[in-house]
């Protein structure tokens, strides 16, 4: 399905799948966040410890590479092919609701619905850094940084729907 085995991928192919996917969700989640926070985001009543603006750019663009790194390690780790399929359907999905979250929160201006966005999102990132620590433990280790974060971001989403509900 999404990977063959590491013999039949050349590097440029590993690189592709495990960056392009990244970069494509982070410029959609970019679309849908930026033309809201002026308009829409600044109104919202936060809790105290919302993190300034500025601070969410530094932190995304690292974690996305963080994701990159960890699937492109994936990608070449030993181990059945249908171990690397699960870890990586396990992987994508995460992004696909990573994505998403910026459109239901954002651009719908709805926290409820990023907040039934963010929950599963959160248990597939856990899921995904079990089965990638299995293919190769410093895979999975990359993506604890980003479970921290939407960790904070899903008490951070809840926060500003009982304020804003």
């Amino acid at each position: 399905m999404l990977v063959p085995r590491e013999a039949q991928q050349p590097a440029w192919l590993r690189a592709a799948i495990a960056i392009v996917p990244v970069v494509v969700a982070s410029l959609l989640g970019q679309w849908a966040t930026y033309p809201n926070l002026a308009s829409w985001y600044a109104g919202l009543a936060k809790p105290s410890f919302n993190p300034p603006n500025w601070i969410f750019g530094p932190v995304w663009t690292s974690l996305y590479i963080l994701m990159a790194y960890a699937v492109w390690r994936i990608l070449k780790a030993p181990g059945s092919t249908g171990e690397r399929r699960t870890a990586l359907t396990l992987f994508f999905l995460q992004l696909a609701l990573n994505a998403l979250w910026s459109w239901l929160f954002f651009a719908l201006h709805s926290p409820l619905a990023g907040l039934l966005d963010i929950v599963p999102q959160f248990l597939l990132i856990l899921a995904t850094i079990g089965w990638f620590r299995r293919l190769d433990p410093l895979a999975g280790l990359c993506l604890i940084p980003l479970a921290a974060w939407v960790a904070f971001a899903s008490v951070l989403n809840v926060a500003i729907w009982r304020l804003n509900g």
